[in-house]
């Protein structure tokens, strides 16, 4: 039986899925955790049962060589030759890279060449990407951007206020990131709403730890909250969303903070953790999960708040560049606390929150009457990948 892989890289790790051809069954999942480090773990799932090892994987070589001998071990092939197409998530394409597409040595330089985009990703991808190279030789591998996705928004939404030629020059402008899920959720939500999604004017909050709300016009990202990086836009579990760069430049004078230090605290000691002292998990937040009192409760409160206020700013800003809105979809772990006020915010506009079908996380969380309509849709992002793999290798 034909299989594809779809691998989802991090800086120190990667998560796998294993498809069937072509009928896109999942028959596998997991991840090699810590690459390079100490404590490094291989996790594979069979048949709903989780099996883990500690194991030493110093390199992503030794990585991928560890996962074709568990997908033996466990009987889910029988030789590698099965395995005729693997996708990789790539965070950044910059504007090399306006679609998925097929890797040989030259796109695979240009995927470590664009690493100033994304650092702690792009150089661990292509890495990645190197080893199934290796011990995989001749089987097709497909990049998978983020950001590719964003590459139909005009510049008047992607440029900044800067002067030009540091675009020219360096690129300076906004890239975007979530591409990959907002592609398949706003598929699924034109599905859901029986439209044709070059028809429907949709919003899609992509609310994890990573936090992003995205304009879709015309079937196309239209606009959207990340920008150069992935720390622009709403506030996030540790990541700051948009600040006012003096004021960046005044904390740092203030604390000696040079601008890696600077960035560090953007990236890992600011958003929600940052504003609660508490935690960047929303759960952690929320009072009727904890028992928070007093400076504690306030401080959350208001983290969760800012929070909120941030995707609405976005949420109503899309709305009037797009001129309207059919659907607002809602992704990836924050619940229905959140979904809840965003929604409230638009029943000026037509939209009426069916309050139970919230809280049950049913798919449709308005009602029949509502002239906008907000969904739930899971993202899969490894199901896209798999998908771009069928399409950009050409696989039958």
């Amino acid at each position: 039986m034909k299989k594809i892989l779809a691998i989802n890289s991090g800086s120190s790790s990667f998560k796998f899925k294993l498809f069937t051809f072509p009928d896109e069954k999942v028959i596998s999942e997991g991840m090699a955790d810590r690459v390079g480090l100490n404590g490094s773990t291989f996790t594979i799932k069979v048949k709903g049962e989780k099996h883990q090892e500690k194991v030493d994987i110093p390199d992503s070589e030794t990585a991928v060589t560890i996962l074709l001998e568990n997908l033996k071990k466990y009987d889910l092939i029988d030789d590698p030759k099965e395995i005729i197409g693997i996708g990789h998530r790539i965070v950044a394409g910059g504007e090399e890279f306006k679609d998925s597409t097929l890797i040989d040595e030259k796109s695979l330089q240009k995927i470590y060449d664009l690493k100033q985009y994304a650092p702690l990703h792009n150089t661990a991808e292509a890495d990645v990407i190197n080893a199934f190279m290796k011990v995989l030789p001749g089987v097709p591998e497909v990049a998978v951007f983020d950001t590719s996705f964003h590459q139909t928004l005009d510049p008047v939404h992607y440029l900044y206020s800067l002067p030009y030629k540091y675009y020219e020059k360096y690129g300076a402008r906004k890239y975007g990131a979530h591409g990959t899920s907002v592609r398949y959720v706003s598929q699924k939500a034109a599905e859901i709403m029986k439209r044709d999604l070059k028809d429907l004017k949709l919003i899609v909050c992509h609310l994890g730890s990573g936090a992003s709300v995205t304009a879709v016009k015309d079937g196309k990202s239209f606009d959207t909250s990340m920008g150069f990086s992935p720390m622009a836009g709403i506030t996030m579990s540790s990541r700051s969303g948009d600040v006012d760069p003096s004021l960046l430049a005044f904390v740092m004078k203030k604390e000696n903070l040079d601008a890696d230090q600077m960035l560090k605290v953007l990236n890992n000691e600011s958003g929600l953790l940052g504003i609660s002292g508490i935690s960047p998990d929303m759960r952690d937040l929320r009072g009727d999960m904890t028992k928070l009192e007093g400076e504690k409760k306030k401080r959350a409160d208001l983290a969760r708040n800012i929070f909120i206020n941030r995707i609405i700013r976005y949420v109503g800003a899309y709305t009037l560049e797009m001129r309207g809105l059919d659907g607002i979809a809602f992704t990836a772990g924050v619940g229905e606390h959140v979904r809840e006020h965003v929604m409230d915010s638009l029943e000026l506009l037509g939209l009426k929150p069916d309050s139970a079908a919230n809280k049950e996380n049913a798919t449709i969380i308005t009602k029949p009457d509502s002239t906008i309509v907000g969904m739930v849709i899971p993202t899969n992002e490894e199901l896209m990948i798999e998908r771009d793999v069928v399409r950009v290798a050409g696989l039958k």
